[in-house]
């Protein structure tokens, strides 16, 4: 059925459950597994001009990059003790949804299974959640594990 699948993570209780429910359909089908962290950069301000600071920009980019990279080396671990074939990536994109759909494009996956919802909270309601705007935006199919 699905050879290739792309999952996205961001370290959240919801997501790392998408993961483990994904590994088991991977499994089961003989699937190979991409997994994918989005570090978000440093949100920018703008008002007349912008507004940065160095200090802060670089300790909530390091945060981000470490925690996107905590996410995918725990999913290793775990796909390496199911046996499955498993690579895995940290993009650093504004745009989360735009980054998971590029992934799952080049790395030629043929179904993306994700979260219904992550780490986003009160800012999901207000921008519309990561898995809405892949779902509307993505040509592969999209799995949601709630």
């Amino acid at each position: 059925m699905y050879k290739h699948l792309l999952v996205p993570t961001d370290g959240s209780a919801l997501s790392l459950a998408a993961v483990d429910s994904a590994f088991a359909l991977a499994k089961e089908m003989g699937a190979s597994v991409s997994v994918v962290a989005v570090a978000e950069p440093y949100p920018t301000i703008y008002y007349t001009e912008v507004l940065q600071v160095d200090t802060l920009r670089a300790e909530f980019e390091q945060r981000s990059l470490d925690q996107s990279k905590a996410a995918v080396a725990d999913a290793k671990t775990k796909a390496a003790a199911l046996g499955l074939e498993c690579d895995t990536a940290v993009v650093v994109h504004a745009e989360p949804y735009k980054a998971i759909i590029d992934q799952a494009e080049s790395k030629g996956c043929d179904l993306i299974v994700m979260a219904s919802n992550g780490r986003r909270g009160i800012s999901a309601l207000l921008l519309g959640s990561v898995t809405t705007k892949v779902l509307t935006h993505s040509k592969i199919p999209v799995l949601v594990y709630r």
